[in-house]
């Protein structure tokens, strides 16, 4: 994996005076000196949880974690009383979408600062604490990414791919690398699909130039794809990330074998194949109070409406997606099985594809396909943040690393749709606020 740009600015960090000490008090410049008191901790590591434990910040990282008779807490820390509750690291999503979209639409015009600060502070409210968008991103989100690593910070963290790469030949894939390495992404992205058989799909001799340009200039790259075979060809081209699940059949012992001996992790997106289907009728996440805090009434007026249903329920392409969330559901359980790793995401951004909620949705889809709770929070935390090159300062509750965690009321090794008793969210040891609504206004009702 190469070397992200985070693990460089996170060893600044550390060497912050006070970084490593305790007892002192804060530094007047940065956020109050933190202690969060008697939580069951679920540290991302794998390890079994800690009982009545206490999570020490400073200056925006975690400074000591443990159980309350080993951590002591520093003089003059705010005292934060979590008893009772379930702190987990923050989610991060690997495969998410910022800034084009508004309501049910997505256009250029949209793909405004504000609307990705928007974005991303409404995945927060959802515990998603980082966001990695696999596609679409521009100056506006290099420029927010670029400026987020500070103790301040109080939305979803962001890194980027910039346009997703189809070339026709390796002449024109080697040229948009380039531009791509100008950009100073964190990760290139392809496009190996032919939607279902409508569409040109990019040739292997492009995707291979692509590859191995990126790699040239210490650049990794993630395949959007469908099809069992086309992956078996990334992955021996060298793609360094599946985007998607295998959708058309379930998967042989050789494309685990080429995951495993490299090391490359999939990103299952079960939600995105729900998308396509799933507003034929109703769908029961409609009724959920977790859903409804952020609903935006008119899309779900127009999600609702007659003749939107019944064009998605007569849609080819729909009905096959939900054939294929099938597979994919199979597919997982497998790769899990035979210790391929899993990167959590989801796909969300996109409209009707909702930010935060979704990320919750996929959850509950990994543990109905067969994925024990902690197997999926590790998935959604510490092998995230592994697969992505983050996990020097993410993923996990542990000294030195960023302060990034979700209280919950629910305990969710024993149910994993615990995570919606979300009770407070926290980045940089900054406690994310909550929706902003207009004067007047009121939350969605479920009736």
């Amino acid at each position: 994996m190469y070397t992200s740009r985070l693990a460089i600015i996170g060893l600044y960090f550390l060497l912050l005076p006070g970084s490593h000490s305790t007892g002192r008090q804060a530094n007047p410049s940065t956020p109050a000196l933190k202690a969060f008191i008697g939580a069951r901790i679920i540290d991302g590591t794998g390890r079994a949880p800690i009982e009545n434990g206490v999570v020490v910040v400073r200056n925006g990282r975690i400074e000591a974690v443990g159980a309350s008779g080993q951590v002591k807490v520093p003089a003059g820390a705010e005292r934060i009383d979590v008893s009772g509750k379930t702190i987990i690291p923050g989610i991060i999503n690997t495969h998410g979408h910022v800034g084009a979209t508004r309501g049910l639409l997505s256009k250029p015009e949209y793909y405004t600062r504000e609307n990705i600060l928007d974005h991303l502070r409404l995945y927060a409210r959802y515990g998603v604490t980082t966001v990695i968008s696999l596609g679409g991103d521009q100056r506006e989100a290099i420029a927010i990414r670029d400026t987020q690593e500070t103790p301040l910070l109080n939305h979803a963290r962001l890194y980027v791919s910039g346009p997703v790469l189809s070339p026709a030949t390796p002449e024109e894939a080697r040229r948009m690398v380039d531009e791509l390495v100008q950009m100073k992404v964190d990760i290139a992205k392809i496009r190996v699909d032919d939607n279902l058989g409508t569409i040109q799909k990019m040739p292997a001799s492009a995707y291979q130039a692509v590859i191995k340009q990126a790699h040239a200039k210490n650049l990794r790259v993630a395949a959007h794809m469908y099809y069992h075979d086309d992956a078996k060809s990334l992955l021996r081209s060298g793609v360094d990330f599946l985007a998607h699940s295998v959708r058309d059949r379930e998967i042989d012992s050789e494309l685990i074998t080429l995951l495993k001996n490299r090391n490359v992790c999939v990103c299952p997106t079960l939600t995105r194949e729900v998308s396509t289907f799933v507003y034929e009728q109703t769908p029961e996440f409609f009724r959920d109070p977790f859903f409804l805090r952020e609903a935006d009434e008119s899309v779900i007026k127009q999600l609702n409406d007659p003749k939107r249903q019944q064009e998605m329920s007569s849609s080819r392409s729909a009905q096959s997606y939900k054939r294929a969330l099938e597979v994919a559901s199979k597919n997982l359980k497998a790769l899990t099985e035979a210790g391929v790793t899993i990167a959590f995401g989801t796909d969300s951004g996109p409209p009707a594809r909702f930010q935060g909620y979704f990320e919750h949705m996929e959850m509950e889809l990994m543990a109905k396909a067969g994925l024990t709770p902690m197997q999926t929070l590790l998935s959604a935390t510490r092998d995230a943040a592994r697969c992505m090159g983050l996990a020097e300062s993410l993923g996990t509750l542990e000294p030195g690393k960023q302060a990034d965690l979700v209280v919950l009321s629910g305990n969710p090794l024993t149910d994993i749709t615990k995570t919606k008793t979300l009770e407070s969210v926290w980045i940089a040891g900054n406690r994310v606020p909550p929706r902003e609504r207009a004067v007047g206004s009121a939350p969605v009702s479920g009736k």
